[in-house]
């Protein structure tokens, strides 16, 4: 068989695992193309069958290379590095960088307003929403970061709020140190009981008049990220 197909890791490096359950043996003559070169990888795809390995863990999906020809994956190769040699190919590159960089710097900008609009702090606690936004932003906005904040599957809205409450999860609740059982769904309910902590603190900077600054676990929490922040 040596269609092009989607399959998974076996303990037997030259055999993989189909979708139907399947144990198939690699051909003779192919070779693995590992992860990590998109346009290397699509070019050998396109070049004729091939098996993408991936390899779930978890939710998450990891891909571990393609199986293909091995001279599929040579002349791809050996194109793409002419390609990528010519002046044109660094040109291009180069534009790629700086409109990546403009639309991350946008997109962290977009982000942090967004954070600001969900705190929807009180005028008097508005110096902590804006240190909590760009905190909140600079954790989450990385590319690569992995944090709800790169998903494009839900509202910037709702990606915000996610951010907010994962990052109080952390610096304003004992979750890092929080022994939990290793029973389905016992993190899961754990992260909901703490949100609703965290829901109930942020309420605190969303109406006017002061609160005991040392009792508040947010408020600590800002205090260390600048200095002057008191309620």
């Amino acid at each position: 068989m040596s269609d092009s197909l989607t399959v998974s890791p076996t303990s037997d490096p030259r055999r993989v695992r189909a979708a139907d359950g399947s144990v198939l043996t690699v051909p003779a003559g192919w070779a693995l193309l590992p992860p990590g070169d998109a346009g290397l990888t699509r070019r050998v795809k396109a070049a004729g069958p091939s098996w993408t390995v991936v390899e779930k863990k978890g939710r998450k999906i990891f891909s571990r290379g393609v199986w293909a020809p091995e001279a599929h994956i040579t002349a791809a190769q050996a194109a793409l590095e002419a390609e990528r040699a010519t002046p044109a190919y660094a040109r291009r590159r180069e534009a790629d960088v700086r409109r990546r960089e403009r639309e991350q710097s946008e997109y962290e900008v977009d982000f942090a307003n967004a954070v600001l609009r969900f705190l929807a702090f009180s005028p008097s606690f508005l110096p902590h929403a804006k240190l909590m936004a760009v905190a909140v932003s600079a954790h989450a906005t990385p590319v690569g970061s992995g944090t709800v904040a790169r998903t494009e599957r839900i509202p910037i809205e709702r990606r915000a709020e996610a951010a907010v409450i994962a990052w109080m999860r952390h610096q304003t609740t004992a979750y890092d140190n929080l022994s939990i059982a290793r029973v389905k769904g016992a993190r899961r309910e754990v992260r909901r009981e703490l949100a609703e902590v965290s829901r109930a603190v942020l309420d605190l900077h969303r109406r006017e008049g002061s609160h005991p600054v040392a009792a508040c676990p947010l408020c600590k929490a800002l205090a260390r990220l600048g200095p002057g922040q008191s309620s």
